[in-house]
This record gives C-alpha cells, structure tokens and sequence, in this order.
C-alpha cells in the first residue's frame, strides 16, 4: 500500500494552499486555494491544475480564506464532482465569498481587456465567474467539531479548532493500517493557527501523537512583544489619533472576514470612550459587510465578552455596499477612516481609495495584517516612494504605518508551543505557507529542542513524498514542476519592470533640467537599441 502526498501549494514564498493525498483507494485534498503575489505566481490561477480535478473524490478545507478556498470553484469548472467538507462557519463564510471572489475576477478581467484592447493584445478569461462560485456551493457538506467522517475508504479525517478565523480548523487525518505494524497513519494538517490573544476566537486546539504533521510557518521568525486588548486598543488609538490630527483619510486596507470585524469592535469602543475623535468609519466593501451577517449568525461561537451585534450597529458606522456609494465617499474632506478589502491591496476598492490618497501627505494608510511578497501591500510596508496602480504611476507622499496586534497568525514562540504540544510526532514535520525567512527561522526554533533538525522538511511547489516510509521519501512521481524554486524566492520581472519603469521616472524628474532628462532618455535609447542588436 501507499500513501503520497503532494505539496501544490503553500511552499516558501508560494501562496495557495493545496495539498493532495493520494492512496489505492482514491485521493483527496487539503485546501484548494487562490495563489497571491507576483504575476508569475498569478499565472498559476489560470494554468492547469497538476492532478486531474475529475480523480479527486474529496476536498478538507481548513478555512475560508482565499489563499485557502479560493479555486475551488475553477476545480469544479475543470471537473472535480466530489464533496468539500467544511465546517458550518467556512461553508456559510465560503457562500459570500467565493461568489464575491468570482464577481472580482470578472469586473477585473473586464478593465484589463479594455487596456488589452488598446494595446492590440488578446483578451484574457477570468479564473472563473460568480456563477461558478456559486454552483460550487452545491458541493460543501457541514461538518461538526471533533466528530469523525469518512473521506474515501480507509480515509477519516476530524476537525479541530484552530483559532484563526471563524469556522477555521486543524484536521487530523487517519490512513487505516498505513501506519507502523498495521496501526493508522496519522496526520495533522495544522490550517492557519490563531495567535494566543485573538479577539474573537478561541486558542487553537488539537489531539497528539502523529506520524506527520504539516504546519503553518507565515510569522515563523517572528516574536511578537506580549499583548492584552487593552495594549492592542491602546496602539491603534495612537495610530487613530496622528491620522485625525492630518485631516485626512484613514485608510486600513483590511481583510473582508474577521480582521475587518475586530477592527470594528476595537475602533467603536475607543471612540465611545472619548479615547479617539469621533468620526464616520466606512465600512466599503459589500464582502464584508455580509460576512459582518454570519459573525451575527454565529455569535455563540465567539468570544461571549464581546458585544459584536451592539457595536456593529453603531451610528458611525457606514455600510457602502454600491460603487456609486463608495465613489461618493471621495466627496468627503476632514478626517474619517474608510475600511476595505483587500488587505494586501492587491485586489478590490482599496486600490481606487489609494489612488486617490497615496499622493497625499495628510493621508494616511494603516496596515494591519500580513503582507505576501509581490504584492503593492508588501511595497507599501517596504517604504517604496512609487508605486503603479491599473497601469498608473501614483507617488506615495500619505504616512504609511503598521501593526501588527490583529494578525490571524501565531507567531514563531506560539507554533513552536502548539507543535510541542502535538508531540510525540514520529516521522516528521512539514513546515509549509511561509516565506524563506519565516521557515528558516521556524526550522532553528524547532530543532532547539521541539522536533529534531533531520525530522524537519521543507518541501518546495509540486514536491512529492511517500508517507508510508519510516521516514518520508522524495518521489519522482513523473510529474512536473510548474515553477522552480528560484523563480519564485525573488521577485519576478513583472515586478523588476515595474521598478525600472518607477526608477527612470524618478531619475528624470530629478534630472537638473531639460537637457540632462534629455541625456538620460537617450542612454536609455541606445541601451535598448544595443540589446536589439545583440
């Protein structure tokens, strides 16, 4: 018999976490998710997948986060007929936005094929539409905490809380009889794992005793300072108060389900008790104002000492569910602080609100959760003086702040508990959905005596492995790599074009005057004519 398991997703710097466990009896997957990032890792969403979606007999999704959900309408599309087993608050979560996800892509598809039109370049499809979001809704099947289901034949799988996100969760798997001397081969994919001091959410929980246990590495390297609500509240209210004493917009570019709602909460609560200036909070984006609806739905499996309803309601809070509403909000001068998707600004209308803001020194832009390499949030943290937004050069002159005390994210002290805690693990970890740095400095936290240094494994995109060995075995399998690791460590050259093209313009408006930009553009020139020639 054999167990493989294949890493398409979640490695290094790739996003889109995916895993595919193959066995005699049928194959399943862990996740299916939306890749971020440069456009070389965007290219991934519309090539095929590298399994047949018509094989497959299940999905186990851990959460409803994008990079977790987010192609598995395309998998449907592409022929995958199986069940998606979910939690009630991923599935309820998952019914808002894959949809929402799927709407995006077309209205963005449909800009881009504009501009492509003007350029004399083909039109392009997008990843998949809202209509097959919604025909992929069909396929959820609700599961309950801590009950076992069967997956295919041989295979059980039981949920566990994970702390991270409403409806999140670490899944234990069971392969019958795989394991040593005939026992089950255990395996525990941890999902996202919430830090300790989460606002709405639970610590993370899980069994012990695995073969194998897949974990999370996104703030591996990280230690975040101990916090309590009050400290968390303490220091955006400081962040709140230098952006009002500006007179300009406050822009947090936010992640539509949970971030947005904590953020919520915290920012009513300070301005109730007159610790910052009372001002309308849009709330501009129609995603998270109906996932605002399912956290109200699912009220008893949050933290009952937040009164999420009351504060939700609050007189300064606007719902700007129409792009009509949202333009008007472009109207407003003063201070007022304006809440919208995506966190990473890679997507959505936080872009038109940078537009218009990051050329301004009174605006401000707060960021507050996890930024993945390539994307403008990642810029913008970076401290880039120009950024390009749709094909325009914006010049960043707004303050641009961050912290980091709403992370969804354990940092690197609280995996290494959660993992310690799993042990005895007597096969291996693989340390997955982080960057290099995040999983080299997670690889020395753990070898100083959590789990041993030659049982930690960090596989690279489309990496292959037999489980049923007394260690895990690097299979060729026949198939091919879609990327090599390299080419997506660094940035890619839609991201270095971008730069040059950033650069020159900065270079020329620096130039003395009109002669010396006439000098640089035609160094330029004949660099360019001298590759030509080459």
């Amino acid at each position: 018999m054999s167990v493989s398991l294949q890493f398409c997703g979640a490695t290094h710097t790739v996003t889109g976490s995916c895993y595919l466990f193959k066995t005699a009896k049928g194959s399943f997957l862990v996740d299916c998710g939306l890749y971020q990032g440069p456009k070389t890792l965007k290219a991934l969403n519309y090539s095929a997948f590298p399994f047949r979606p018509a094989s497959l007999d299940a999905v186990l999704l851990t959460h409803a986060h994008i990079d977790h959900s987010g192609l598995l309408p395309k998998l449907v599309r592409d022929g995958f007929d199986g069940t998606i087993f979910a939690t009630r608050g991923t599935r309820d979560l998952c019914s808002y936005m894959l949809p929402d996800a799927g709407s995006i892509q077309e209205s963005e598809v449909l800009a881009l094929n504009r501009r492509n039109v003007s350029r004399g370049r083909d039109a392009v499809e997008p990843i998949y539409t809202k209509t097959d979001a919604v025909v992929t809704l069909d396929s959820f099947r609700p599961v309950d905490y801590e009950s076992w289901i069967e997956v295919i034949p041989g295979v059980r799988a039981r949920y566990w809380n994970a702390g991270h996100l409403l409806g999140s969760a670490s899944i234990e798997i069971e392969f019958a009889g795989e394991g040593k001397d005939g026992a089950p081969l255990r395996v525990l994919a941890s999902g996202d794992l919430g830090p300790d001091a989460k606002l709405l959410q639970p610590d993370p929980e899980a069994p012990t005793g695995f073969d194998y246990v897949i974990c999370e590495s996104t703030y591996g390297d990280t230690d975040r300072p101990a916090t309590t609500p009050e400290q968390r509240r303490a220091r955006l209210a400081g962040e709140v108060r230098e952006a009002a004493a500006q007179q300009g917009a406050l822009l947090i570019p936010a992640f539509a389900v949970e971030r947005t709602q904590e953020l919520i909460v915290d920012l009513i609560q300070l301005m109730e008790r007159g610790e910052v200036p009372k001002a309308p909070v849009f709330l501009d984006s129609p995603l998270a104002i109906r996932a605002t609806e399912v956290f109200r739905r699912h009220a008893a499996d949050l933290d009952g000492g937040v009164d999420v309803e009351r504060l939700l309601n609050s007189p300064q809070l606007r719902f700007t569910e129409t792009v009509d509403e949202s333009k008007s909000i472009a109207r407003l001068n003063g201070f007022h602080i304006i809440i919208a998707a995506s966190g990473m600004c890679d997507a959505g209308r936080i872009r038109h609100h940078l537009k218009r803001w990051l050329c301004r020194r009174h605006g401000t832009v707060l960021l507050v959760g996890y930024q993945a390499h390539g994307t403008l949030g990642r810029f913008l943290e970076e401290g880039a003086k120009a950024v390009r937004i749709q094909g325009e050069e914006i010049k960043v002159a707004a303050r641009i702040r961050w912290i980091d005390d709403y992370s969804g994210h354990a940092d690197g002290p609280e995996l290494a508990r959660w993992l310690s805690a799993r042990r005895p693990i007597s096969r291996g970890v693989f340390l997955t959905h982080g960057e290099e740095a995040a999983i080299a400095g997670m690889v020395a936290r753990l070898a100083d005596g959590v789990v041993p240094a030659a049982k930690l494994f960090t596989p690279v995109l489309d990496e292959l492995f037999e489980l049923t060995t007394p260690e895990p075995a690097v299979l060729d399998g026949g198939h091919r790599r879609r990327l090599e690791p390299q080419a997506v460590v660094e940035l890619d050259w839609h991201n270095d074009m971008s730069r040059l093209m950033l650069d020159i313009s900065e270079r020329i408006d620096a130039a003395a005057d009109d002669r010396a930009r006439s000098v640089i553009i035609r160094r330029l020139r004949r660099a360019l004519e001298a590759e030509a020639g080459n």
